[in-house]
């Protein structure tokens, strides 16, 4: 169900992201949700390592998967940004070069809030 109070906008059809579309249909339970099935492994490696692969993933699918461009933004070697990359898709079961995958775990990064705007 699209209608929320207090969130509704009117916005031309050239002025919104799909992704964005998408999410704004969801509940926000449902963001939780997929937030926690899908970066719940990094977000608790992360906590318990104190390392911050969720901001590394991050800044990496923004770059739109460019390991140089994200290595970079976040002023580290290419290659430790992939060591970063391969760490995490280990943890999440993912192959954060596919593209599918790529898609699922930045819908879970924006459903939280955590890809900036």
């Amino acid at each position: 169900h699209l209608a929320r109070p207090g969130r509704v906008a009117v916005v031309r059809a050239g002025e919104v992201a799909v992704h964005e579309l998408l999410l704004a249909g969801a509940p926000d339970g449902l963001h939780a949700a997929l937030r926690r099935r899908v970066l719940g492994p990094l977000q608790a490696y992360d906590a318990e390592q104190h390392t911050d692969l969720v901001h590394t993933v991050r800044v990496f699918l923004e770059c739109s998967g460019s390991p140089t461009r994200a290595a970079k933004a976040l002023h580290v070697h290419v290659n430790t940004l992939r060591y970063r990359i391969g760490r995490a898709g280990e943890l999440l079961g993912a192959d954060l070069t596919e593209f599918t995958d790529q898609l699922d775990v930045y819908l879970a990064l924006r459903a939280g809030g955590e890809a900036g705007g």
